[in-house]
């Protein structure tokens, strides 16, 4: 039996000496033992399972070494992945520790705020306790407010009646100092006439009385104690006034509304006030300076 066909089945580097030991055995066999061709088939058929399972062996070592540089790449892989992994591990973890920091800083913002809210529930209740103190002084002010308006409504009607009563009195005052200023006049009507004689030269043609004049515009004006005289061949005016009390106000309001009006149309007057009696000691004096004579009531009897 020829065995090259199965020899060329073993690897290279087998090939040749599987083909010399082939042939050995096989010439050894013969020379040796005399072997039967049966027995020499029934170790080809040996050799054959053998050179099969050595071709099922090498087919399992490729499909090994192909699984294990699938491993390596697969292991390379993982590597790469745990690598990967544990960079992202890393990222995480200061993310962790970022998100960390960051709570830390929301709680510490958390207790502010709670802090915060406290004081201002605090100052809400003072704020309500001031509200409430200040509802509690309107309330009285108000009231107080309602009586303040109902004294003054009680005013009002108080005062209303002491103006009404002050009216009447002014009234009665008035009319009692017309009475005493005409009581006054009369006197003066009655004395003057001597006194103006004795202390002037003057001679009253006719007599003195109350009356109007004209002044340089027409207009009339009341004076209390009015005549004409004669002193020296030369005639003169009377114009006089009453006033139971005399200021020095008094004394100027004659010489502006009187006075001064009416020596536009006279020549010559003589002015004269009549009082009971002068506010200011000085009075006197100062009706003197502005050349009015001055008779008091007692000068009249």
């Amino acid at each position: 039996m020829n065995l090259a066909p199965m020899i060329q089945e073993f690897p290279s580097e087998l090939r040749m000496p599987m083909l010399r030991f082939a042939e050995a055995v096989e010439q050894n066999l013969h020379a040796q033992f005399g072997v039967r061709r049966e027995d020499f088939d029934a170790l080809r058929s040996d050799v054959q399972e053998v050179a099969a399972g050595q071709k099922r062996l090498e087919v399992k070592v490729d499909r090994l070494e192909n699984a294990l540089v699938e491993l390596a790449a697969a292991q390379l892989r993982t590597e790469l992945r745990v690598d990967a992994l544990a960079a992202a591990q890393e990222r995480t973890e200061q993310r962790l520790e970022q998100l960390a920091a960051a709570q830390e800083r929301t709680e510490q913002r958390l207790e502010q705020l709670a802090a915060a809210q406290e004081r201002t529930e605090q100052r809400l209740d003072a704020l309500a306790a001031a509200q409430e103190r200040t509802e509690s002084q309107l309330e009285q002010l108000a009231a107080a407010q309602r009586r303040t308006e109902y004294e003054i409504r009680s005013l009002v009607v108080t005062v209303e009646k002491i103006a009404e009563e002050a009216q009447e009195t002014r009234k009665q005052l008035g009319g009692l100092t017309m009475t005493v200023g005409y009581r006054l006049e009369d006197l003066a009507y009655q004395g003057l006439p001597a006194l103006l004689e004795r202390d002037f030269g003057v001679h009253i043609q006719g007599r003195l009385t109350r009356g109007y004049m004209a002044d340089a515009t027409g207009k009339a004006l009341e004076v209390n104690i009015v005549g004409t005289a004669q002193r020296n061949g030369d005639q003169l005016t009377i114009l006089g006034e009453g006033k139971a009390q005399l200021s020095k106000n008094d004394v100027d309001r004659f010489v502006r509304r009187r006075l001064v009006p009416l020596r536009e149309r006279f020549a010559e007057v003589l002015p004269i006030l009549v009082t009971y009696m002068i506010s200011e000691p000085d009075v006197e004096e100062y009706a003197k300076k502005q050349g009015i004579a001055l008779y008091y009531s007692y000068d009249f009897r």
